[in-house]
């Protein structure tokens, strides 16, 4: 199970706190929630992932793809920082720098 819950939203910015197992078909409920609060709308998004301990490989590539987007990715654990490490540096990772 995936939980995504809004923690803040305005015009200019969205943060999305998930919570959960980022694998299988919440990848997809996670993009959907992604795409219907303004990332293709120029509206800067952040993920808190601190609460993620788990994400497969379509995650991960779904992960990469928000980066090279500019979305900013908070407290990723060790694991998902480490699988993302080599993409390029839109957006940011928490803890990495």
């Amino acid at each position: 199970m995936l939980r995504i819950t809004i923690v803040d939203s305005s015009n200019e910015a969205v943060k999305i706190r998930v919570e959960g197992r980022l694998t299988g078909l919440w990848v997809e409920e996670l993009r959907r929630s992604c795409d219907m609060h303004g990332l293709g709308d120029g509206v800067r998004l952040t993920l808190d992932l601190a609460d993620v301990p788990f994400v497969d490989a379509t995650g991960i590539e779904f992960l990469k793809t928000l980066r090279g987007r500019c979305v900013t990715l908070l407290d990723p654990s060790s694991f998902v920082a480490e699988q993302l490490k080599d993409v390029a540096p839109c957006g940011d990772i928490g803890g990495l720098d």
